[in-house]
């Protein structure tokens, strides 16, 4: 009978095919993420032995404990060789389940990834709110990277980063960087900021705004006079702006929505499309920026689940809904009319819109 490769070998694997994540589920054979999409390997399937025995190799004891204790853990591993990787281990049904996912060292431009002009500019802010936002599995992580080491290459700052877990390593360039983790340099988001402000920064970076002390302690940083970069799984700009307000008790609305109104730089919303020549996927992009309107729409409830107007016709400003992002994509040859209007926020409208452009839509 076959025998599964050694679990280093696995990942050496995961680098080489280009994978974001392998998948090793008991009853399964190794399973490798490839632009977005699972694709399992020809090898043969996982049995509980296998994964226990690649579970015990990778958990220290400390690991090990609150594994036994909650069922799951979140880790990091690395070597010389591989490189370093975010490590979850959980158990279902009975059996022992991991997803290992390969972080990289660095990050992609804003060219090379496709993200709007309007990204680069806000990394020249000194104070305020930037919040990246999408789904699981958007690219948000990467493009948040992505403006860190644009900030890392051209400002002489101190960056301190708050991450559940690291994905992106950063060297020092012109700013510091020191990167810390949650559970491991930090207990949680909301003590770690709360601290941070010790630690001389100028720029911070939070992987997740998870729930309203956090929110409230990145909002605090941001009006003490840093940049603060956070994500958040909200799937637009209008979604981003409730939830930050909604988390709050009804009695807090009004000071939130003052506050959110006077630091907010930027919301950046992503969706992830299947390029056109099959090369693969390519950020789909919402912006919206800082403007008197923009203010103005988010202190009254009543318009603030307008913004998309905002946006639409912000273009001086360098702000765009989905809908233009893909009308353009599609206009310039980059993603197909059926990707473009899988994706589109208001498909009836996008459809018509498409259709003035003379192109051929069907």
């Amino acid at each position: 009978m076959e025998q599964l490769p050694t679990l280093d070998a696995l990942l050496g694997k995961l680098a080489e095919i280009g994978a974001s994540d392998l998948h090793l589920k008991v009853g399964s054979p190794p399973a490798y993420r490839i632009d977005g999409h699972l694709h399992f390997s020809e090898l043969p399937k996982v049995n509980p032995e296998d994964t226990r025995e690649w579970a015990e190799t990778l958990m220290d004891d400390k690991t090990r404990a609150i594994f036994e204790e909650e069922g799951e853990a979140d880790f990091g591993y690395g070597t010389a060789s591989l490189g370093r990787f975010r490590v979850n281990v959980y158990r279902q049904r009975g059996s022992i389940a991991l997803v290992v996912r390969a972080v990289v060292a660095g990050s992609k431009g804003f060219v090379e990834l496709g993200l709007p002009e309007a990204v680069g500019r806000v990394c020249k802010q000194d104070r305020g709110l930037v919040i990246v936002t999408g789904s699981s599995g958007s690219g948000k992580t990467t493009s948040l990277n992505a403006m860190l080491d644009e900030i890392n290459s051209t400002r002489r700052v101190s960056v301190v980063t708050l991450e559940d877990p690291i994905e992106m390593l950063h060297r020092d360039k012109m700013a510091i960087v020191s990167q810390r983790e949650v559970g491991v340099d930090t207990g949680n988001f909301a003590d770690g900021l709360r601290r941070i402000l010790r630690q001389d920064p100028d720029v911070i970076m939070v992987s997740e705004l998870r729930n309203a002390e956090t929110i409230e302690a990145a909002l605090y940083a941001a009006e003490t006079g840093h940049l603060v970069l956070a994500a958040m799984y909200t799937k637009d700009a209008v979604e981003t702006v409730t939830r930050l307000i909604e988390v709050f008790e009804p009695h807090r609305h009004h000071q939130m929505r003052l506050r959110f109104g006077q630091n907010i730089k930027a919301i950046v919303s992503q969706r992830l499309v299947s390029a056109a020549d099959g090369s693969g996927r390519i950020p789909a992009t919402e912006v919206l920026t800082e403007t008197d309107r923009t203010f103005d729409y988010i202190m009254d409830p009543e318009l603030t689940n307008r913004l998309e107007e905002v946006m639409s016709e912000g273009a001086y400003y360098g702000m765009k809904t989905f809908d233009q992002c893909l009308l353009q994509y599609f206009r310039d040859g980059v993603i197909t009319f059926e990707e473009a209007l899988n994706n589109a926020s208001h498909p009836t409208d996008f459809r018509m819109a498409a259709q003035k452009t003379g192109l051929r839509t069907a």
